[in-house]
Parts: structure tokens; C-alpha cells; sequence
């Protein structure tokens, strides 16, 4: 096939896909069945009725999203007005009755038990035409058909552009294709493995939620404010990414199953940069450091910003060091120059659209073509770097419809929205919101393993003794991310610097591969020894904290149960093991029993059984079953005769305790 069909082809099948989706779709309000207006319908407006398939009975706000005034009854509670409209209300499992007189514009949205934050478009399969007592319900809660539609739009595109670097990726050898194929596939399994053991976290409902809109937005060709005003605080590429998950399944296990394979792409990308800074052996194990490092286990299994973070900074790492590859001598040589810092700055925003901070990726690129470049190529690079500047811009505003009419006021209701003041937390025995400046690297020095600590510190020295270009880039690659810890964001453990523990991970591998060489002149087989037994630790490290790695503190600090008892870091702090908590009182409690649950911080996570909502008190005094999250970071007043009947634990940090009053 030509050149210029390989260009066509992708074009044609995503025409091919918009259209086979535009064909098949069915709007939830057309699943309805039209009916007559009412006197006090507002004017203009077009009214359904139908069912409402409820899941899971609880707590459920519904609502819709309108441009002008609607009316909304489902379950006999009514609502009206324009805009964003929505209610908190309690129901039982079934289905609910539902009429909506709106615009033809006008939305169905809602958020059911378990998901809060900015509500979801309501899927097809979760209404139906028939009144309750009739209505039958197709996979209530999915958009399997729009996930799989969205998938085969970014094999497409993944695809197309390995088509298009082909000969670039022949001269890859293939002990590095082998090498990246088996870390990656041993990432993947790592993290698929109990994929959903430590529960729901703290804000996975809301980027799965904003995800699915935002996809089913796409696929419908929907570019429209309102539509991208969802979880506007943060861009949309992470949400687009993992939002074709929240489409297959009314849960998180598909959307978490895609979070695994990114950050296990950016784990496998690891060996062709080791390759390039040290050798292949040092990339390979700095690749398998990263597969097994419990920072990025955990995040790997959250639907989250973090996964794709690790991928957009190992490619725009590697695409930068590969900038000069087979340039030539001829004139096209330097036009190809530019094409490649243009090609780096698009990577660099798609990172600022999965994450605004990763955008201290592009300086970070900056210095490694220049640090990398040829004496011949010095001049011709800066004169290239505005290209890489102009790429990330057009590339991140191009991906964010929501940036197309007024992208200054929109980044800026952005931004105001993200400078709200943060939770608090422990940090070296205080309580605070604003810890100092050197709060990251603590943290990074207390959740990495002290096998993996030590070999950092021998590729530390390695750099010193060196003082070569690779050692420069890895000291930028572990300095740059930490610029964050000069903006008010300073919490939550590493999440905001997972850049930093993959450069650690490299950084480890030098380290061994440092000692290893001047061991192998007695014992050949130096290297392997010492990375086998570093692997086989961080494995055995791996076991003995399944599944809460988000918890997990390393011996040298004493673990999470010395940490959380000295409120020296934060444990028990995105709600994993709130979950068996929940189970263990929705299990014993009787019908209609009294629980509190004030105790626990992220209420939403708390799936109680439908009958204990109705009968939730908000003293301990008046319960029969108390819920107590996080203790040690938040105590919680329990009355004297409570009893402790049940723990959830995490290498000796408490996460969760149950309390029963009474026989």
C-alpha cells in the first residue's frame, strides 16, 4: 500500500466508526416514549416518560442538564429549572419512575450510590420505555457498544502513528523489543492481579464519570461548552483515556484495567532510555524496578492522573533523546530536526492535557536536546525550540474543546478552582495543609524500598565519580518534576511527582550496574545476582502489602504502622479498606439497624445496604454499628460501650474499624 493511502485508510475508518455509532446509537431520551404536555410544562419543551433502572438502592442524585428551563419527576420527587439541576435522593433497587419535559437539548444526568462529584450523562441501557412494573433494563449502567467504539477510534490512532515511524522503530533491536514486551506484560499482570482488593479510592468516581461524558461527548461529535464543563478543574486527556473503560461496565475494574496498561507502557519505555543513558542491561532493570515499585503499582491500579503521567514523561524523555537519530547530511536533514522538536512538543501537550504540572515535562526536553545535541546541531535546536513551545500549545488547547472560544478565562476558572484550600494531613508529627518545601522529597525517601534506596544512593555516586550527559539527565529527570513543590500543591504522598520515582527507579539500575561492573572482574554473573535479589525483594515487598500499596512505607521508617502511630506520613488516606469495613456491617447488621457513619471523611465510598440509609443517625450515641475511618489521622469519639468487632489493617496501620453497640 502507498504512502498516500496510509494516510487515507485511518481517515476512513474513523469515518467508518463515527457514522457505524451515529447509525446505532440511541438517545436515552428517544428510549422513552413520547407523552402529551402538561399545563405546567415548560413551554416549548418536549415530554418522555419511561423507568429508571436503580442498581444498587441508597443515596442517588438525579437531575439534567438543560440550556433552557426543564421539569424532572422521577420517583415522585420533581425538579425544575435550567442549567445543572440535580437532587440527593434515597431509593430502593428497581426501577423508578421518571417523566422529563426539556429542550431538545436537554440532558438526562445523575450520579448513583457510590459516585459523587460532577454527575454522569444517563446511559440508554439504564432507561426504559415501559412503566416500572414492566421495564426491563440491558446492562443497565454501561455504554458497551460507545466503549468499544471508542477503543477501535485509538487503535486507530495508535496504529496510524506506528505506521508512520515505522522505519524508525525497525532499528530498534530486538532484545529491547523483548525486553520492553516482558516488562511490560509482567506490569500489567502485577497490577490486574486483585485489581480491585483495596476498594474504591478518594476522586476515582469523578474522573470516571467525567471520562464517560467526556467520551461519549467525542464519539457524538458534541464539542460544545457545556459539554466539556465537566470536572473542569483538570484537562481531559487522562478522563478521554480511561473514560472508554467507564463505557464497558457500571464499575471501575475496565477503566482500571486500562489505567494498568498505561503506566505499564511508561514502565516498559524505561529500557530504550536506560539504553541510551547507561546500556541495555541497566535499562532493562530499571524498567522492572519501576513494574514493581509499590508507588507505581498503586497508582496503576486507580483510575487517576498518575498512570498516564509515568507514560507522556518516559516518551517525551525518550523522543528527545532519539531527536538526532539518523539525521544525515543531506538539506531535508534539518527540516526533519524540526518535524522531530515539533513531534516532542506534541507529547508534552498531550502531558499537560492529561495533568497541568506535566508540563514541567517540557523543560525537562528543552535541556535534553540541547544537552544531547551534535556541535553541527546546537544552532539549528535552538532555533527549534519555539516549534516544540508552539506543538504543546496547539496540541493542548487543540485536545480541550472547552479551551476553543476563551482559552485565558477558561484556564483561569481552572486554576481558581484548583487553589481551594487542601484536606490536612500528618506530616513528621503535625498536623497541616501547608507542609514545607521539602515535603516531596521526604516522601520519596520514606516510600521507596530500602533495597532500592541503597542502590539510588551507589548511582548517586556513580553520577559524582562520572559526572557524564547521562548523569546531568538523570539529575534533571529527578530535579525538574520537584518545581511543584513551589506551588500550593503539597499532599497526598508522591502522586504529584511520579515522574521522580521512575528517575529514582533509573537511577537504582545505574546503581547496580556501577557496582556490578567492578564486581564481575571475579564474579561474571555480578549483575544478575544483584538484580535478581533486588526483584525478589521488591516481589516479596509486594506480597507481604497486598493489596494496599497506596499505604505501603519502607523499613527504614518503620513501615505504615510506625508512620501512622508517630503521625509522621498519611495513611488510610484515599478511602482503600473502607470497603470490607462497610461489607463486614452490611453482612451482620440487622434490617433497618442504626449506623453512623460520620466517622468516615469519604462518606461516599461507604456502600451501606440500601435499608440502613433510612434509619442512618449522625451521633454514635444513637447507633448500633459506628464506622470509624482512618484513626489515627482522624480520631473519632466512640461511646464506652462500643466494641470493637472488626479491623482492616495494612502492615500494621489501622484503616478501618467497626464498633457494635448493644447485644
Amino acid at each position: 500500500m502507498t504512502r498516500r493511502w496510509w494516510g487515507v485508510l485511518p481517515i476512513a475508518i474513523a469515518i467508518a466508526l463515527f457514522g457505524l455509532r451515529a447509525c446505532v446509537h440511541t438517545d436515552p431520551r428517544d428510549r422513552l416514549r413520547v407523552v402529551a404536555a402538561q399545563a405546567d410544562d415548560p413551554p416549548g419543551t418536549i415530554a418522555h416518560e419511561g423507568s429508571l433502572a436503580v442498581v444498587r438502592g441508597g443515596p442517588v442524585i438525579v437531575g439534567f442538564q438543560s440550556s433552557g428551563r426543564a421539569r424532572l419527576t422521577v420517583a415522585g420527587r420533581e425538579l425544575r429549572g435550567a442549567g445543572v439541576i440535580k437532587e440527593r435522593i434515597v431509593v430502593p433497587a428497581g426501577a423508578l419512575a421518571l417523566r422529563f419535559a426539556g429542550p431538545p437539548d436537554a440532558r438526562l444526568v445523575w450520579s448513583p450510590v457510590g459516585r459523587r462529584g460532577d454527575p454522569e450523562y444517563v446511559p440508554t441501557s439504564s432507561v426504559s420505555p415501559d412503566a416500572p412494573a414492566q421495564a426491563t433494563f440491558d446492562h443497565p449502567g454501561a455504554a458497551p457498544f460507545d466503549g468499544v467504539i471508542a477503543l477501535l477510534l485509538l487503535v486507530t490512532l495508535v496504529a496510524s502513528i506506528l505506521v508512520f515511524v515505522r522505519r524508525r522503530l525497525a532499528l530498534v533491536s530486538r532484545a529491547s523489543w523483548l525486553a520492553m514486551g516482558g516488562v511490560f506484560a509482567a506490569a500489567v499482570i502485577v497490577r490486574w492481579i486483585d485489581l480491585d482488593g483495596f476498594g474504591q479510592t478518594w476522586d476515582e468516581d469523578v474522573n470516571w464519570a467525567a471520562g464517560r461524558n467526556y467520551v461519549t461527548n467525542l464519539i457524538g461529535l458534541d464539542f460544545s461548552q457545556a459539554a466539556w464543563s465537566w470536572n473542569y478543574e483538570h484537562p481531559p486527556v487522562m478522563k478521554l483515556l480511561d473514560g472508554i473503560g467507564a463505557q464497558l461496565a457500571d464499575g471501575f475494574g475496565p477503566a482500571r484495567a486500562l489505567s494498568a496498561i498505561w503506566i505499564s507502557l511508561g514502565c516498559a519505555l524505561l529500557v530504550p532510555i536506560g539504553r541510551r543513558l547507561y546500556n541495555l542491561r541497566a535499562g532493562v532493570l530499571a524498567a522492572a524496578l519501576a513494574a514493581l515499585l509499590p508507588p507505581l503499582v498503586a497508582h496503576g491500579q486507580i483510575v487517576g492522573h498518575e498512570s498516564p503521567t509515568v507514560l507522556w514523561w518516559s516518551l517525551g524523555i525518550l523522543l528527545s533523546l532519539c531527536v538526532y537519530d539518523d539525521l544525515g547530511e543531506d538539506r531535508s536533514a534539518r527540516r526533519a530536526l524540526f518535524w522531530r522538536l515539533f513531534g516532542v512538543g506534541i507529547v508534552v501537550g498531550v502531558a499537560i492535557g492529561s495533568r497541568f504540572v506535566n508540563g514541567l515535562l517540557g523543560p525537562l526536553c528543552v535541556l535534553i536536546v540541547l544537552v544531547t545535541a551534535p556541535e553541527r546541531w546546537r544552532r539549528p535546536t535552538l532555533l527549534g525550540v519555539p516549534l516544540m513551545v508552539a506543538g504543546s500549545v496547539l496540541t493542548f488547547v487543540a485536545l480541550w474543546p472547552r479551551l476553543w472560544s476563551n482559552p485565558v478565562l477558561a484556564m483561569s476558572q481552572s486554576l481558581t478552582k484548583l487553589s481551594a484550600t487542601h484536606a490536612v494531613e500528618p506530616f513528621l508529627g503535625a498536623i497541616t495543609n501547608q507542609p514545607p518545601a521539602y515535603y516531596f522529597l521526604v516522601y520519596l525517601g520514606a516510600t521507596l524500598p530500602v533495597g532500592v534506596l541503597a542502590m539510588v544512593l551507589a548511582g548517586v555516586a556513580r553520577s559524582v565519580v562520572e559526572r557524564s550527559r547521562s548523569a546531568l539527565i538523570l539529575a534533571a529527570w529527578f530535579a525538574i518534576p520537584l518545581v511543584v513543590a513551589a506551588s500550593p500543591v503539597r499532599q497526598d504522598g508522591v502522586r504529584y511527582v511520579m515522574p521522580c520515582v521512575t528517575a529514582l527507579a533509573m537511577c537504582a539500575a545505574a546503581g547496580v550496574d556501577f557496582l556490578a561492573t567492578r564486581f564481575e572482574r571475579r564474579f561474571a554473573r555480578a549483575f544478575l545476582v544483584m538484580s535478581a535479589a533486588l526483584l525478589l525483594y521488591l516481589g516479596v515487598t509486594l506480597v507481604r502489602v497486598h493489596p494496599y500499596y497506596l499505604d505501603y512505607f519502607g523499613e527504614h521508617v518503620g513501615g505504615a504502622g510506625t508512620v501512622a502511630s508517630r503521625r509522621w506520613f498519611e495513611t488510610a488516606w484515599w478511602g482503600e479498606g473502607v470497603d470490607r469495613a462497610v461489607d463486614y456491617v452490611n453482612e451482620h447488621a440487622a434490617p433497618l439497624a442504626k449506623v453512623h457513619r460520620e466517622c468516615v471523611d469519604v462518606a461516599h465510598l461507604a456502600w451501606f445496604r440500601e435499608d440502613l440509609w433510612t434509619t442512618m443517625v449522625r451521633t454514635p450515641q444513637e447507633a448500633t454499628w459506628i464506622v470509624v475511618y482512618a484513626p489515627a489521622r482522624r480520631p473519632c469519639a466512640v461511646p464506652p460501650d462500643a466494641r470493637k468487632v472488626f479491623e482492616v489493617s495494612a502492615d500494621g496501620a489501622v484503616l478501618a474499624v467497626v464498633y457494635r453497640r448493644g447485644d
